[in-house]
């Protein structure tokens, strides 16, 4: 029997790169997926080229896609990538995102556009790309990353803001649609989470006392785990650790 695939955006540092370590630890094979490539390096740390060593350390089969989410035709052949390595796909993670800064009237319109092509078209295309297959195949899980500040006016990003809010109602409607075959849940990450991604959004901080990114690593193993009609749910870390799902680690 073929080991189980999960596709996971943002993999090349953070919460997507510890995803696809534990994924793999727990009998997955895994497809890293985001912009950052050996050779094609970002501004931050970290590849998909790596990860996807960090995965086979891990036991897993490692597949590294270098895709912008922001193109529906790089989605799509990432899909047909995917399916062609292991010949199936059984969990898509959302988690590629970007915390454009600035309140309602100090965003470009540029930059407004870079965050919703990224946070909400990104994750429509992936579950338009994966989705239909995971239907044809009959069954799938597609979890999508969210945050606390989608219901938090104050936080002062107004376009992070309203592109997760955004990925919520993404989650329900889609789950709506795709019920009975393909589950889709979100999880709300409402507590601190250190990651390269989060110095680049909100500076260079002490890590003690944060939170570690396993913490979203159970999150997404326990949905991945769930029936089928287990579906339309916004989580919150913090209701997933009442129910023993989580465990409390922070950072040292």
């Amino acid at each position: 029997m073929t080991r189980p695939v999960v596709v996971i955006t943002g993999a090349s540092r953070g919460i997507g790169k510890q995803m696809a370590i534990d994924f793999a630890a727990n009998g997955y094979d895994v497809a890293c997926l985001a912009r950052s490539a050996k050779g094609s390096e970002g501004k931050l740390p970290g590849t998909i080229d790596e990860t996807a060593d960090a995965v086979r350390e891990a036991g897993g089969k490692a597949l590294a896609v270098s895709v912008d989410v922001r193109s529906d035709e790089q989605v799509e052949e990432a899909a047909r990538r995917v399916y062609g390595e292991f010949g199936r796909c059984d969990v898509v993670i959302n988690n590629a995102a970007v915390g454009i800064p600035g309140r309602t009237l100090e965003v470009s319109n540029k930059n407004w556009r870079l965050g919703v092509d990224i946070n909400v078209n990104g994750s429509y295309y992936m579950t338009t790309s994966f989705g239909a297959r995971m239907r044809d195949a009959g069954e799938g899980r597609i979890i999508n990353i969210s945050t606390m500040v989608a219901v938090t006016p104050e936080f002062g990003r107004i376009n992070y803001m309203v592109t997760k809010r955004a990925l919520e109602a993404l989650t329900e409607g889609s789950a709506y649609d795709l019920r009975g075959k393909v589950a889709v849940n979100c999880i709300r990450l409402e507590l601190m989470v250190w990651t390269e991604g989060f110095t680049a959004t909100l500076g260079d901080v002490e890590r003690k006392g944060f939170e570690h990114p396993v913490i979203m690593s159970d999150a997404a193993l326990w949905i991945a785990k769930q029936p089928v009609d287990y579906t339309g749910h916004i989580v919150t870390i913090g209701e997933l650790r009442e129910m023993g799902v989580v465990r409390g680690v922070t950072q040292a």
